[in-house]
C-alpha cells in the first residue's frame, strides 16, 4: 500500500538529493553538468600549491554559516516568545475574536518572496514609509539605508521573519491552548493563585510538547533561509546564508560542483540539527518518564 508514495518520494526527493551529492564529488558546471569528472573531495576542501581552496576553505562559507545561525537564534526566539503571547491573547474571549484571529494569520499566508519584497519598498532609505514613520515621530534624524547598511540590513531580514512568522508560532500554541482542561483553571483562581504564577507552573508545562514541535519546525526551516534574505539583501555578505551562498556558486560563478557541495553542506547541517533536536526530546522524555 505505501509502495506508490514510496516511488514518489524516491523520484521528488532522493534522486535529487543523491544527484546533487553526487555533482559536488565532481568539477561540474552549467555549461555542461554532463561531461562532468570525478575529482572527489576537491570542492569541499583541497591545497594546490601550499594554498586552500574548496568550500570549507572559503571565508565566505563560514561567515555565510555564522550569519545563520545569528538569524535563527534570534528570529526563533523572538517569533517563539511573542507566538506564545499573542496565543494567549487570542485564547481569551472578546467581541470579534474570529476576525481578529484571522487577521493575525494574514502576514503567515502572504508568500515570502511576495512579502519580502513589500518590506523592501517599504524599507528602502529614500522613500520606503518605515523611515518617513520613524522621522515623523522623531526617532531618526536621517533616513536609514535598511537593506544596505551591513548591522541594520541582519536587523531588517530577522525583522521580517519575525512579522511573517510569528502567526505560525502563535496558531500552533494556541491550538494547544484550546486542547487544556479548563477545570484546572477554575481550582487555580479559586485558590487565589497569581495569573503569572499559573502560566510557569501549569500553562507552559502543558503546552511544551506543542511548543517544541513549533520551535522544531521554525528551527528547520530558519536554517535553509533563501527567500527571504535573496529578495531583501541579494548576495549581501552582511546577511549571506548558507543557501545564498549555495545559489551564488551554483548561479553567479557557474559552478554546479561548488554549488552541490555548498548545498550538501546545508543537508547536513540541517538533518544534524535534526537529529540533536529529536535525541534531546527523547531524552527529556525519558528524564521526565516515570
Amino acid at each position: 500500500m505505501i509502495a506508490p508514495m514510496a516511488l514518489v518520494l524516491l523520484c521528488v526527493a532522493a534522486w535529487p538529493l543523491g544527484r546533487t551529492i553526487w555533482l559536488g564529488f565532481t568539477d561540474a558546471s552549467l555549461a555542461g553538468a554532463g561531461d562532468a569528472a570525478f575529482i572527489g573531495w576537491e570542492n569541499y576542501y583541497a591545497v594546490f600549491g601550499g594554498q586552500a581552496f574548496g568550500v570549507l576553505a572559503d571565508p565566505q562559507w563560514w561567515r555565510s554559516v555564522g550569519n545563520t545561525l545569528v538569524f535563527t537564534v534570534a528570529s526563533v526566539s523572538l517569533e517563539t516568545v511573542l507566538g506564545v503571547l499573542v496565543a494567549l491573547v487570542l485564547h481569551q474571549r472578546f467581541p470579534g475574536r474570529a476576525w481578529v484571529r484571522a487577521a493575525v494569520l494574514v502576514p503567515w499566508a502572504i508568500p515570502t518572496v511576495v512579502s519580502a519584497k513589500m518590506w523592501a519598498w517599504m524599507l528602502n532609505d529614500q522613500f520606503g514609509v518605515v523611515n518617513a514613520a520613524l522621522e515623523g515621530m522623531g526617532l531618526i534624524d536621517a533616513p536609514l539605508a535598511w537593506t544596505a547598511d551591513p548591522l541594520l540590513s541582519m536587523v531588517a531580514v530577522i525583522g521580517v521573519d519575525v512579522w511573517k512568522t510569528t502567526p505560525f508560532m502563535a496558531l500552533l500554541v494556541l491550538a494547544a491552548l484550546e486542547m487544556l482542561p479548563r477545570d484546572i483553571y477554575e481550582a487555580a483562581r479559586v485558590d487565589g493563585i497569581h495569573p503569572v504564577r499559573v502560566f510557569f507552573r501549569v500553562t507552559l508545562p502543558l503546552i511544551r510538547p506543542a511548543l517544541v514541535v513549533a520551535i522544531v519546525f521554525r528551527t528547520l526551516d530558519a536554517l535553509r533561509v533563501f527567500d527571504l534574505v535573496y529578495v531583501l539583501t541579494a548576495n549581501s555578505p552582511a546577511t549571506m546564508t548558507m543557501s545564498v551562498y549555495a545559489r551564488r556558486e551554483l548561479i553567479d560563478f557557474q559552478s554546479a560542483g561548488t554549488g552541490s557541495a555548498a548545498a550538501t553542506l546545508v543537508f547536513l547541517i540541517i538533518a544534524l540539527a535534526a537529529a540533536l533536536i529529536l535525541t534531546a526530546g527523547r531524552l527529556r522524555g525519558r528524564e521526565a518518564g516515570p
